[in-house]
């Protein structure tokens, strides 16, 4: 992507995992003080918990992954809600960095006076949650965000409620994404739509 395919361009909107950061940097963080929790509580040593659920993940994904460890290490399933309550309220040991060329384009965007927006799926508290403990490097003052599941609407008509709010057509926007489902939903409203790895490849 060049600078010439953004010309006609006024806003951009992005999704969060895997498009601004990877997800798997706010899971594994997660993971880890799930553990952490379990041996403080349970007396049970956080290490072999911590590298079971890493390698399960990166192998399985994150499907039934409590499941799979409470099982393993006779874990009580009243944990399970400590479990999914971290995910939305967990406070990280690490803040979560943008991909350097998300960083880049994002920053070139506020120079250029573009709007920045993300339309975000998934669990509202959780995505909001990620929000707060990524480093923005003073990006965050030009964002305006839309959770999907909160508004429960289908992100193609977020993307054109964007629109038309701005006095826009599609040609004058883009959808930066990292899967069909964001693909599909750009292209029913005829949006233009990138993938996340190839901005500046």
């Amino acid at each position: 992507m060049d600078a010439e395919s953004l010309k006609d361009k006024k806003l951009v909107i992005f999704e969060l995992d895997n498009v601004l950061f990877p997800e798997k940097d706010y899971l594994l963080q997660v993971y880890y003080l799930f553990a952490q929790f379990i041996e403080y509580s349970e007396q049970k040593g956080a290490g072999p918990i911590i590298e079971f659920m890493r390698t399960e993940y990166e192998n399985q994904g994150a499907e039934q992954l409590f499941e799979k460890t409470a099982s393993q290490f006779e874990i009580d399933q009243k944990y399970q809600y400590n479990f999914d309550l971290l995910h939305q309220n967990a406070r990280l040991p690490l803040k979560l960095l943008l991909f350097k060329n998300m960083l880049t384009f994002m920053q070139e965007l506020v120079v250029d006076r573009k709007q920045i927006y993300i339309v975000t799926a998934g669990n509202p508290e959780q995505q909001l949650n990620k929000i707060r403990q990524t480093e923005w490097n003073g990006l965050e003052q030009y964002l305006t965000v839309y959770f999907a599941d909160e508004l429960n609407q289908p992100k193609a008509e977020i993307f054109q409620n964007i629109l038309n709010s701005n006095n826009l057509s599609s040609d004058n926007a883009l959808v930066v994404g990292a899967n069909n489902l964001d693909e599909q939903q750009s292209k029913l409203i005829n949006l233009p739509y990138i993938e996340s790895l190839k901005i500046y490849k």
